[in-house]
């Protein structure tokens, strides 16, 4: 029978999302990937053990998590059971609907009848009645806006969510999501974007600015561009890395000779700051307090900890700014 560390609260940040009431580990639990069938079920639950341990009170999935899609919220359901019931209020929980989970035109995108039916299955996987968070996936271009964050509204009053959010929204669309969640009572709580050393868009294209605004929390996915910035790509592609097996989210044609030149120099900088390459880029995306929360996956409990250290340095000078940007634009 699995018992929490009793100092589990010790040393990890929390933080506010947004003016809301809720606060966030400064590092989450994202099981995109490492949670389904391929990977041992004692592996997948020592990875929720040991984060929670370590303070991070925030798993966060969606309903196409896997492979295949489901897998990751059913298996998180088998390990709340098997470890965590005592521990359910402690625990932030948070799924998505938007991405293809389900044969013909209700299996994906943001209509009433797609949202609420995604909710409804994710929660029988996840064995719970209620999620804490619930996010639309994408911006459906084909839908109201009205009705997809009416259909949030809807799971809010229907007891089956507590807090909603939005992922993979432009500025302008979250600005309008904002305006009608307001309106109909129920306050947008957070925005999902990729946002890393490598990929900085939410800044160029003004959502952070946005989200700071409207006083919305933000909570960053990718933020080691898919272990790009974990320094397993210092040497090239590993063969077991995920550019070696063409994944979709990450081709071997994208590690060039140029991009492995870039990690080097980031490595080199982290060396300098008392951190691993990894470190450095969570450190980075958390620095000032602007971002809520940063999401990392994990294969292993070491993993784990290594991203956790980060929280050890989370503050940069300017001449560390300087470096890191000029290393990035080489």
């Amino acid at each position: 029978m699995y018992t929490a560390h009793p100092d589990r609260y010790a040393d990890l940040p929390y933080r506010r999302s947004g003016r809301s009431g809720l606060k966030l580990p400064a590092l989450s639990l994202g099981l995109w990937h490492n949670f389904g069938p391929d990977r041992p079920v004692e592996t997948q639950r020592a990875i929720l053990r040991r984060a929670f341990d370590l303070g991070i009170t925030h798993f966060d999935l969606a309903n196409n998590y896997g492979p295949p899609p489901g897998a990751a919220e059913s298996a998180l359901g088998e390990a709340l059971k098997a470890d965590f019931t005592p521990y359910r209020d402690e625990l932030v929980i948070s799924t998505k609907a938007g991405y293809l989970m389900w044969p013909g035109p209700y299996g994906e995108w943001g209509s009433r009848k797609s949202v609420l039916s995604s909710l409804d299955q994710s929660l029988t996987r996840l064995g719970l009645d209620h999620v804490d968070i619930f996010y639309s996936h994408r911006f459906d271009p084909d839908t109201p806006l009205e009705e997809t964050m009416g259909a949030l509204h809807s799971a809010v009053q229907q007891g089956k969510a507590l807090y909603v959010g939005v992922s993979n929204y432009s500025a302008g669309q979250t600005r309008e999501a904002a305006r009608i969640l307001g309106e109909l009572g129920t306050p947008l709580l957070i925005h999902q974007p990729r946002y890393s050393l490598l990929d900085r868009r939410p800044e160029e294209e003004g959502l952070l600015d946005t989200l700071d605004e409207l006083q919305v929390g933000s909570i960053v996915y990718s933020p080691l561009e898919q272990g790009l910035l974990t320094g397993r790509y210092l040497d090239g592609i590993p063969e077991d890395s995920r550019a070696a097996s063409d994944s979709p989210f990450l081709k071997s044609d994208a590690v060039t000779e140029d991009l492995v030149g870039r990690l080097r120099a980031l490595d080199e900088i982290a060396a300098s700051r008392g951190q691993t390459l990894a470190q450095m880029a969570l450190a980075w995306v958390l620095r000032g307090g602007r971002i809520t929360s940063a999401l990392v996956g994990a294969s292993s409990t070491r993993q784990l900890e290594d991203s956790v250290g980060a929280i050890r340095n989370l503050e940069f000078d300017a001449d560390d700014m300087a470096r890191i940007d000029a290393a990035v634009q080489t």
